[in-house]
This record gives structure tokens, sequence and C-alpha cells, in this order.
């Protein structure tokens, strides 16, 4: 049963290291817990799609000219993490990277465009790679473009 809470509350994670980090983040306004074993991340921030509520999940910074790419690997677990499936729901995010926060627009790219952005995204994070090797899904890359 989906916790209750107002629309639009902050709930934590089911994750605490990650809800932890985002919470750190947040409240630091970008300038402590920004990486994850060396690698920057960044802090996107969805509606849970049955409560609600402001989700918080820090996530590899993969970045092209603005835009970002989210990637929805679960460490390669046979289901997509939480937070891809509230952005089907609602694709309007707020990205936070480092001190800039911005609104984005999410679309799960297909083709050439996955293609380009799975190669960035390995670039950031080669464990996707093995990540992928683990699932049978292919794992959704979502991009956010910025909301004028």
């Amino acid at each position: 049963m989906a916790e209750q809470v107002a629309r639009g509350q902050y709930l934590r994670g089911a994750s605490d290291w990650a809800a932890d980090q985002a919470e750190q983040y947040e409240e630091s306004n970008g300038q402590e817990a920004t990486t994850l074993r060396g690698v920057p991340i960044m802090l996107v921030s969805t509606t849970g799609r049955r409560t609600g509520a402001l989700r918080r999940t820090p996530l590899m910074r993969v970045e092209h000219q603005g835009s970002y790419a989210a990637v929805a690997s679960k460490g390669g677990a046979p289901d997509h993490p939480v937070w891809y499936l509230n952005i089907l729901a609602d694709p309007v995010v707020t990205v936070r990277d480092g001190a800039q926060v911005g609104t984005y627009r999410a679309h799960t790219a297909e083709g050439a465009e996955r293609d380009r952005w799975w190669e960035r995204a390995v670039a950031v994070w080669p464990d996707y790679a093995e990540y992928q090797t683990k699932t049978d899904r292919q794992i959704p890359v979502v991009v956010l473009d910025p909301v004028e």
C-alpha cells in the first residue's frame, strides 16, 4: 500500500544509502555528496506515480549540450527502478547538477538516439555495460531535455 502524503511533499526512498546521499546533496545546495566512487552524480526529482510525493534519486551525471541522460539500470535487475516508472507517469522532472537546478522533460530514447546516449553513459559509468549483461530487458536510457 502506498504511503499517504500530501502531493508534492518529500518522501524518503527505500534505499537508505541513496536517500542519505540525496538528502545531503539537496541540503548542501549541491556542494556535498556529489560523487559516487569518485564519479559525479546529479539529483533527479520525480513525482511518485502512486503517492504524488516528491521523490529524489541520485543518478550518474551524463550530460551533453545541456541535456542529461538517466540510465534505468537498477544494477542489472530484471525490473525497472521506481524512479523510471514515475517518469513514465509524469515526464516533468527537476534536475540538480551541483548548485544548478532546472526543470526538464523526460523521454525514453530509442534507436540511434539511445545508442548515442548509451555510449556517453558507459563512458561515464562503465558498470552500465556489465549491468546490461545481467538482465534480459534492454536498460532504458531516459533523455532529460530542459524546459524553456
